[in-house]
């Protein structure tokens, strides 16, 4: 049921340079939806944030553009909002499986084109996932994935893709130091891509096959999860 809609006017439009729709639907604003909310405005996206907690509602309503106390697992509700009218929406829900698969399913028959949830296990994911929604994150435990991996290795940073790729920040090995990258064999005997560097004192570049590593630089590797978790340890 809508029981209340708060509006933040600004003077801006919710249209890029180039056309494109900068509005977003936040359906939960627990500490994932808010979070989320606050930086897409901060990045001058238009948001629409939605909680069913009048509480939460009134707590983030001067930081966004709309906010409203609604529950969207009602299809009429999302069409009095016009959330079907946006091209992006986020289902941020917490615990409430039910009311995330709910939701999403409304989303899904208002066809709203890009479509992003929150899961709370892999299980939940796969559900989402089965439904037909367009992305969905598992913030809790892929955070729990990176850190083990900062605490466990030499990694400065990591990042895990789909398709069992992932993106390292690491202290530069001596077998990738004092030749260029080229003559280094590192994608042929490690399987893995040097595509960024940074020397002490110096923001990250772009490495090249002539790019030569010294000791003590910082740098970004891509390539297979196991190949750079490998190649890290190495440091």
């Amino acid at each position: 049921m809508l029981r209340a809609l708060r509006r933040r006017h600004r003077k801006r439009s919710t249209q890029t340079d180039h056309g494109g729709d900068q509005r977003v639907a936040v359906i939960g604003l627990g500490r994932f939806g808010s979070s989320l909310a606050s930086e897409l405005m901060r990045r001058g996206w238009d948001v629409l944030g939605i909680d069913t907690d009048a509480r939460l509602v009134q707590k983030y309503s001067d930081g966004l553009t709309h906010a409203a106390v609604a529950d969207c697992t009602d299809p009429e509700v999302l069409r009095q909002l016009g959330v079907h009218e946006f091209t992006s929406a986020v289902v941020a829900i917490g615990t409430d499986i039910e009311a995330s698969i709910l939701v999403s399913s409304n989303l899904l028959e208002a066809e709203v084109p890009n479509i992003w949830a929150k899961a709370v296990s892999r299980q939940h994911g796969q559900i989402l996932e089965r439904l037909g929604v367009h992305h969905v994150v598992l913030p809790e435990h892929e955070m729990g994935e990176r850190v083990a991996h900062l605490v466990t290795g030499r990694m400065l940073d990591f990042i895990e893709f789909d398709d069992d790729y992932a993106l390292v920040k690491t202290v530069a090995p001596d077998i990738a130091t004092g030749i260029p990258l080229g003559q280094s064999q590192v994608r042929s005997r490690y399987g893995v891509t040097v595509v960024g560097i940074k020397r002490p004192g110096e923001g990250f570049t772009y490495a090249t096959a002539e790019t030569v590593v010294q000791k003590g630089d910082v740098i970004v590797v891509t390539g297979k999860t196991r190949a750079v978790e490998a190649f890290a340890e190495l440091s």
